[in-house]
């Protein structure tokens, strides 16, 4: 018989949320096989079981917040097939149940006893968790994903639509007590935090509140970059199996701005100043459960191939929830691209101990004075430099920004800078 506990994490994470198990009680598991994902406050993490057995005992439910070194499962000896019978003599009482009529939220918690005779659904986190809180089957819940995952958006359409009787007897407990008329004309749905959004408002608030933190702006000409782009990105795919995008172009004007106005690559520790020697560019993604900043290393020793293809690689792991934490860690200065959204201007927050982040906006086509008396239509980006006063000072801030502006209004001179 072998204990499985919460394993060290990180240095700074001490307790997670079981976000879902991939084994339960009579399910046989090999050495080293994945029993259950944690959520954590920055990645998901999947442990793993170290004794080959059976399950014979889930210690916490999905939804429950467990501490490192807490036992959560425990595995016997023995196979899946000696078990199966125990785990499937428990549903035997459920035929007297039947016998007398039950309201229809009892019949929602019995439910998920129901759905271990199906096939497990694969879905986000989010979704199991926001379809524990409303009593939806997931085997029920269409998807148009083309991998057959359950999102949260597809939970949150199978409620709305009604499909789950169980959703308004649960919206209804509250309502006495707040708004017991507003019911029917003003509804309300209530859903808990996760616990990566908890922790991405938490420490969006303690930066605003301990930083001093500015944002000054500039506007890039980006025609030169899109018609490099452009004569270019073919050969460039065929090349290296990855697309040029704009990422590399703006990745490397921000290293050479770092070189030559290092208090924007550094950070406050205590009394001291740091100032880092090494150009670990975070990337910002957005993911279902919020948004995480990725580590692109040593920028300054790569191409703009690399880049792209580390850029790549990170956001498919974040959007999969398979970033580790050191994908996550180290990060130097950061980068974040509103303009994928729509944004025309933005004022970008400081991530963690950084004291500089460029904020990136759509490209908009605009009218610009080429002189006196010409004017041109150009594909123009608002930039903004959020920093921390703290360490850097106007003059810094806007030179380094006005440096970017001019390498990217001038791309073939990031060749000479790298």
């Amino acid at each position: 018989m072998a204990e499985i506990k919460v394993p060290e994490l990180a240095e700074s994470i001490t307790e997670g949320t079981i976000a879902q198990w991939l084994k339960k009680p009579g399910d046989s598991v090999e050495k080293g096989e994945y029993i259950v994902e944690l959520e954590t406050d920055k990645v998901n993490v999947e442990v793993i079981s170290e004794e080959a057995g059976v399950i014979q005992e889930l210690k916490a439910e999905e939804g429950d917040t467990v501490e490192v070194g807490q036992v959560i499962a425990i595995v016997g000896a023995g196979n899946g097939a000696a078990a199966s019978a125990p785990a499937e003599a428990a549903p035997a009482p459920a035929a007297p149940q039947q016998e007398e009529a039950k309201p229809a939220q009892e019949v929602v918690k019995e439910a998920p006893a129901a759905q271990d005779a199906k096939q497990r659904p694969i879905a986000s986190p989010a979704a199991r968790k926001m379809a524990r809180e409303k009593g939806i089957d997931l085997n029920e819940v269409p998807t148009v994903d083309p991998m057959g995952r359950v999102r949260k958006q597809d939970v949150e359409s199978y409620s709305a639509n009604g499909s789950q009787p169980a959703a308004p007897q649960q919206a209804a407990k509250p309502a006495p007590a707040a708004a017991p008329k507003q019911d029917d004309s003003k509804p309300v749905v209530r859903e808990r935090m996760s616990r990566r959004r908890q922790t991405i408002a938490n420490r969006l608030l303690e930066v605003k509140q301990s930083t001093a933190m500015l944002t000054t702006f500039n506007e890039i000409d980006m025609t030169a970059v899109m018609e490099l782009r452009k004569r270019k990105k073919d050969k460039f795919f065929e090349a290296h199996d990855v697309r040029l995008g704009f990422m590399s172009f703006f990745t490397k004007a921000v290293v050479a701005a770092l070189k030559k106005f290092p208090y924007v690559n550094a950070e406050i520790d205590g009394n001291e100043i740091v100032l880092k020697k090494f150009y670990d560019i975070g990337v910002a993604v957005s993911t279902e459960e919020g948004l995480v900043v990725p580590v692109v290393r040593d920028c300054d020793r790569k191409n703009f191939a690399e880049i792209e293809g580390d850029i790549l690689n990170l956001a498919l792991k974040a959007r999969d929830n398979k970033l580790a934490l050191s994908d996550l860690q180290g990060g130097t200065f950061t980068i974040t691209n509103g303009g994928v959204f729509g944004s025309l201007l933005s004022t970008p927050i400081l991530n963690g101990t950084q004291v500089g982040i460029l904020g990136m906006h759509t490209i908009q086509t605009r009218p610009v004075a080429i002189d006196k008396d010409r004017m041109e239509n150009r594909p123009m980006m608002y930039v903004a430099l959020s920093y921390d006063h703290r360490v850097i000072d106007g003059k810094e801030a806007v030179g380094f920004l006005k440096m970017v502006k001019d390498l990217l209004e001038n791309p073939e001179d990031l060749l000479l800078e790298g």
